[in-house]
């Protein structure tokens, strides 16, 4: 068994942008383990509708 693994798990959110509004989209987290429990974030990024990839810093989560 390793102590310290990455895993990369992809989710649906709700994100808003002045430019698109409201939209759904693929964010992928990379995160860090030790023994299986999740111990830190290394990174995050979306997929835009045309196919880029940005990160999330440029869009906030929708309250």
């Amino acid at each position: 068994m390793k102590l310290i693994s990455v895993k990369r798990e992809t989710k649906v959110e709700t994100r808003f942008t002045r430019k698109m509004g409201r939209l759904k989209t693929n964010v992928t987290y990379i995160k860090k383990q030790i023994l299986n429990i999740p111990y830190k974030t290394i990174h995050k990024y979306r997929e835009t509708y045309y196919g880029e990839v940005k990160d999330c810093k440029n869009c906030v989560l929708e309250r």
